[in-house]
């Protein structure tokens, strides 16, 4: 772990040894440059805590050009409870009552919300405890939580409308072959939404009967979890785990565009050089799957109108429509024009501060 932290190019790890569960709790803040440092908190079971701490780290940086690219005034940051195993009733509550007593503790420094592993649930349990849990649409009590999945789902919709346009010629999305992988918190209504567009939607997750039932309710085929890669379609929509474009997986793909909300889908940054030598248009993935994280932002800032918020969340396929505009006209992957517009933004704020 030591290695870890000093090798790494973020602002502060915080590191709590949780002895009732026997979970790691780590906090990386990446970057406050913007505002204060916000992101997830996720729930996983790993091989070695310092798995936990690498996603966490990785998954800050993330966040951190999340919130540049949307010029939101928000730093990045993400935290990462790496669990021994399943924790269920009391166990998990407790667990999440003394993380929340941690990120209050920190007096702003960093605030919270759902990710991978946590429900909006978990979230409305943390703020009772915690002043800087995202998503509290009532009185900041934790009355209510809201479910940041749908307003994910609509940004990867908007962005997938926006690269049908650049990497198909086309400027809707009927007849458009999708394959939604992860059929969770943001995959179903995403297939909801892609059929409401007319396009042809292919569900595949590991559980092969939560596959089949949204794959029914829209209309739309089943693919088993371990053919994706293989599957013919118009667009890939990588939506569970991440690091699922790599040496191995992108010879494999059947697809003429990538656009999903997955974070870290990259293995590597040179897997961004290795789908645009295909010319397989990727939509990255900090750019399409920031609706969540921009709707909680907005809520934040008090915008309650559900209306503005939903509008607000589709302008992510006018910053794709800019990105993917730059990265044609540069000739170049459009990570690295994505990393330009969030790096001059950060530049901006930095020479800015007193």
């Amino acid at each position: 772990m030591r290695e870890l932290i000093e090798s790494w190019g973020g602002e502060t790890v915080v590191v709590r040894f949780d002895a009732p569960s026997g979970t790691w709790c780590f906090i990386a803040l990446h970057d406050s440059t913007l505002g204060m440092p916000v992101g997830g908190c996720r729930i996983r079971i790993y091989a070695a805590p310092e798995d936990g701490l690498r996603d966490a780290m990785l998954l800050a940086e993330g966040m951190t050009y999340k919130w540049a690219a949307l010029d939101f005034p928000f730093g990045g940051g993400k935290a990462v409870l790496a669990v021994p195993g399943p924790l269920e009733g009391a166990e998990r509550e407790g667990l999440l009552l003394r993380f929340a007593r941690l990120v209050d503790s920190l007096g702003g420094a960093f605030a919270t919300g759902v990710d991978l592993g946590t429900t909006p649930q978990d979230m409305q349990l943390m703020a009772r405890e915690c002043r800087y849990v995202m998503g509290q649409s009532g009185a900041g009590d934790g009355s209510e939580s809201l479910d940041p999945g749908p307003y994910t789902a609509l940004g990867v919709f908007a962005g997938t409308v926006v690269a049908a346009r650049h990497g198909l010629g086309k400027d809707d999305l009927r007849g458009t072959a999708v394959l939604v992988q992860g059929a969770g918190d943001v995959g179903a209504p995403l297939a909801r939404l892609l059929s409401e567009a007319g396009a042809e939607v292919i569900v595949a997750d590991v559980d092969d009967g939560r596959a089949r039932s949204l794959a029914d309710e829209v209309g739309g085929a089943v693919v088993a979890a371990n053919e994706v890669y293989e599957t013919e379609c118009d667009v890939f929509a990588p939506c569970a785990v991440g690091a699922i474009l790599n040496p191995e997986t992108i010879p494999r793909l059947r697809c003429r565009i990538v656009a999903g909300s997955a974070n870290n889908q990259l293995a590597a940054r040179d897997d961004a050089v290795r789908l645009h030598d295909r010319g397989i248009l990727w939509a990255p993935d900090y750019i399409i799957n920031a609706g969540g994280a921009l709707a909680f932002g907005l809520i934040h800032q008090l915008v309650r109108s559900e209306s503005i918020l939903r509008e607000r969340v589709r302008q992510i396929g006018d910053t794709l429509d800019h990105i993917l505009a730059s990265a044609v006209a540069a000739g170049e992957s459009p990570l690295l024009a994505a990393q330009r517009r969030a790096e001059a933004i950060l530049s901006k704020g930095r020479t800015s501060e007193p």
